[in-house]
């Protein structure tokens, strides 16, 4: 048995990497250098054993398992100090497996579009008198991936409960509640059909050329249901952080998570939401793991995370006592559920 790692599955299909489009070629290369003499290295020497060893550079590519570790561990940091002393929210908006096939071709397009909309969804929310009547912040995280690396797009947010009012005073959500889920659902699903309505219209999508295929794959999405969830961080703000900030230089798969390898055959381990979290194993072909892993790879220089902090940020030059503190519970955090297995603090928005 080889040791199981991404590096040495890839390395079993070096023949067919001809066959991918360069930007997935470009990451396979990066994650099969790593770690080798190909990037060349340094040495290091004790001075008082004179022991010494010699290591190899990293890729440092967002891509590989191997890399990116400090990155993530910086990343929270610098979020768990902007931590404001607020209930803060998680929220997760889903993308419809009916666009999977324009994310395929256009994922800078589409994943640019699911921030737009989402920020502008909770902004709207945010700023409408009759709710906080104020600007809020987010922090939000791109994850493409289901437990099983199938293809499952879906945007983390981390939304502190409030909002700075124009006056400069702070104006804090009801108790625990921050918007209601099903008209999030509904603000979302507009909001993004109309945006890749004019994305079509104005030539964003190039290889999306069928015009009545367009009016139908639109028209389904605004008679289907939309996956949003929502749920107060009411134990501690920093277990979402941690488990934001895994991926925040990284995607989908870890080495850990690769059991056994023999050269033709994976076993990758997952863990099954809808068995009550039970972890199992599934074995995948080279071939099969690889294609999965693929679909992940993010478009040259996009951002994953990002934060749109001007509320936390002005809320910082306010007193100590202009903002509540936080409400001590025993509420669980939000895992990464895939779709069609959310529990009952979501919605599905109903056909219009």
């Amino acid at each position: 048995m080889t040791r199981p790692s991404l590096q040495a599955v890839i390395r079993a299909q070096c023949g067919d990497l001809d066959a991918l489009n360069p930007r997935q070629w470009q990451v396979c290369r990066h994650i099969l250098d790593c770690r080798t003499a190909t990037l060349g290295g340094f040495a290091l020497a004790c001075d008082q054993c004179q022991e010494s060893a010699f290591l190899y550079h990293a890729c440092r590519d967002r891509h590989c398992p191997r890399c990116q570790r400090r990155a993530s561990q910086d990343w929270c940091e610098r979020q768990r100090a902007a931590v404001l002393p607020v209930t803060y929210h998680h929220l997760v908006f889903t993308l419809p497996d009916t666009l999977n096939g324009w994310v395929e071709v256009h994922p800078e397009a589409v994943y640019g579009l699911l921030f737009e909309t989402v920020w502008a969804t909770l902004s709207d929310f945010g700023t409408d008198p009759k709710r906080l009547d104020g600007q809020l912040g987010m922090t939000a995280m791109l994850h493409t991936w289901g437990q099983t690396l199938v293809r499952h797009v879906h945007l983390h947010c981390l939304v502190p409960g409030g909002a700075l009012g124009a006056d400069g005073t702070w104006h804090p959500a009801r108790s625990t509640y921050l918007f209601p889920v099903r008209a999030l659902s509904r603000h979302f699903r507009g909001g993004l059909v109309s945006r890749l309505r004019r994305a079509f219209e104005a030539g964003q999508l190039p290889r999306i050329q069928d015009r009545a295929e367009v009016d139908r794959v639109l028209k389904a999405l605004m008679a289907s249901e939309w996956v949003v969830y929502s749920k107060p961080c009411l134990a501690r703000t920093e277990t979402v952080i941690d488990y934001l900030g895994r991926y925040s230089h990284r995607i989908a798969l870890s080495d850990g998570r690769l059991l056994a390898f023999d050269g033709e055959s994976v076993q990758l381990a997952y863990k099954d939401y809808r068995d009550g979290d039970r972890q199992k194993v599934m074995t995948l072909s080279v071939e099969e793991l690889l294609r999965r892993f693929l679909l992940h790879v993010l478009p040259k220089g996009f951002m994953q995370s990002r934060s749109l902090d001007e509320a936390a940020i002005a809320a910082d030059e306010l007193s100590p006592n202009t903002l509540p503190a936080a409400r001590p519970s025993g509420g669980r955090d939000h895992r990464d559920i895939p779709a069609g297995e959310y529990p009952h603090e979501f919605y599905r928005a109903s056909p219009a």
